[in-house]
């Protein structure tokens, strides 16, 4: 055999992200009545409910067009079809969401045409919006389905009356539900009524049912979408992935004039400042007591704790945008984030961390984009870290390490609270230092060789 003419390359092992329906699915759990729609295979759906049921201890439905054989030779618009008609008779959907997956957009189906001809067949029928997303996962990560999935619902339901609402245009990202609630409560506090999008704080982190709800409740009203167009202004979170060139935000502002703010996710004391200010010139109002004190506590108990966190070394990995602003956080409080790794695409992470650590690479920090866990945990295993911080899929590698994992984001499948986990804000930063230095304290307590009771 001749090897001279075999080309090597590394496979993807153990990638660190999931696939984009995912992420579009998640969007659209988060309007009131909605359903998200996968146009492919059953495999997807039934893979995307697994993750998320798993997370969010929740049920959660996500329709299909079930593709077979046949459809994947001679195309899905008829399944495409019947899977409407079935939705509508079953659930009357307040909005559909339409994700294509690998397989529909591999041979070409022409979702746009299928829906166009699905009104022309039901014209006279009041039909609830339909809004497509391209998501096929070797376009992009889970991020990338998210963020696409909340600039085309943008897209097809905002409308400008004429009449303004001095709302604000929320884009939160992908956070917790914990993390949701906390922002409309800060929104609130500072009197700003709010389009928020998604919301899915209510229907993946609920109370028990007395008897089954085919669609949760809770979500943002499709009435106030339509009414975005109408804000005092849009807020976006994400300096990576939610930055992208096609945002909702961007197109707001393009189409309707409404004026966008763009800031990292608030989390740790400097980007949450970012956000109240904002919030501030929107409103024309203070920061409220409450979160004034809130300040205050988070920043004392910054310099109580400064002495156990200095030069702590952290390896942090999950979405680009969540790894962008823990880095911050941990800039702030003293850790060195010596690797910061993502399966994210973009191209643009290793520029926001410069923009950190100007001298990022002499103060001995790794970037990895579009990051395989193997090539993380191979990287990780020569920077002794004191602590990874991340999901659950680096429990693998924590145990092989023998440093601990300290879970935030998304995945946590294996332990109770993800849904509940707070990052935002002074008080999720507050939660997050109080974690993160019991942790390091708890390794160098448990490797000391007296084992001491008081510090």
């Amino acid at each position: 055999m001749n090897t001279d003419k075999i080309e090597t390359y590394t496979a993807t092992r153990n990638a660190c992200k999931l696939c984009a329906p995912l992420g579009a699915s998640l969007v659209f759990k988060g309007i009131e009545g909605a359903l998200p729609l996968l146009h492919g295979s059953q495999g997807c759906a039934t893979y995307i409910r697994r993750y998320l049921i798993s997370h969010f201890k929740e049920p959660v439905d996500i329709a299909c067009s079930n593709f077979g054989e046949e459809t994947a030779i001679f195309g899905g618009g008829a399944n495409l079809k019947l899977a409407l008609d079935n939705l509508r008779r079953q659930y009357d959907p307040s909005l559909i969401g339409i994700a294509t997956t690998c397989l529909s957009e591999t041979i070409g189906d022409d979702v746009r045409m299928f829906l166009s001809e699905y009104r022309r067949l039901n014209k006279g029928e009041a039909l609830p919006p339909m809004v497509h997303v391209s998501s096929p996962s070797y376009q992009g990560p889970h991020m990338e389905g998210f963020h696409n999935a909340v600039t085309a619902t943008a897209k097809a339901a905002a409308e400008k009356t004429g009449e303004p609402t001095g709302a604000v245009n929320a884009f939160p990202g992908m956070l917790s539900p914990a993390d949701l609630r906390h922002l409309k409560e800060i929104l609130s506090d500072f009197e700003a009524p709010f389009n928020m999008l998604p919301d899915y704080s209510e229907t993946l982190d609920g109370p028990p049912w007395n008897e089954y709800q085919p669609v949760p409740e809770g979500g943002t009203p499709v009435s106030k979408l339509k009414r975005m167009g109408d804000a005092a202004a849009s807020i976006l979170f994400g300096r990576v992935a939610g930055a992208s060139e096609d945002n909702a935000a961007d197109y707001l502002f393009a189409e309707f004039g409404v004026p966008a703010h763009k800031l990292g996710l608030p989390i740790g004391l400097q980007e949450t400042d970012r956000f109240f200010e904002a919030l501030g010139m929107i409103t024309g109002r203070g920061i409220p007591e409450k979160h004034r004190k809130e300040r205050g506590r988070l920043l004392d108990s910054y310099v109580d704790g400064h002495k156990y966190m200095m030069n702590a070394r952290a390896v942090v990995f999950g979405e680009e945008d969540l790894v962008v602003a823990v880095s911050a956080f941990l800039k702030e409080i003293g850790v060195l984030p010596v690797l910061i790794a993502s399966g994210g695409r973009s191209g643009r992470l290793t520029a926001q961390v410069e923009k950190l650590f100007q001298d990022y690479e002499a103060r001995g920090i790794t970037v990895m984009g579009d990051a395989d866990f193997m090539d993380v945990e191979a990287a990780a295993g020569d920077l002794s870290p004191d602590v990874l911080i991340g999901n659950s899929k680096g429990y693998a590698m924590s145990r092989r390490m023998g440093v601990p994992l300290m879970r935030i984001g998304f995945p946590i499948h294996d332990r109770v609270g993800g849904p509940r986990q707070l990052h935002v804000g002074y008080r999720g930063a507050q939660r997050l230092f109080d974690r993160l230095a019991n942790i390091i304290i708890e390794r160098r307590q448990e490797s000391s060789k007296v084992g001491y009771t008081y510090m």
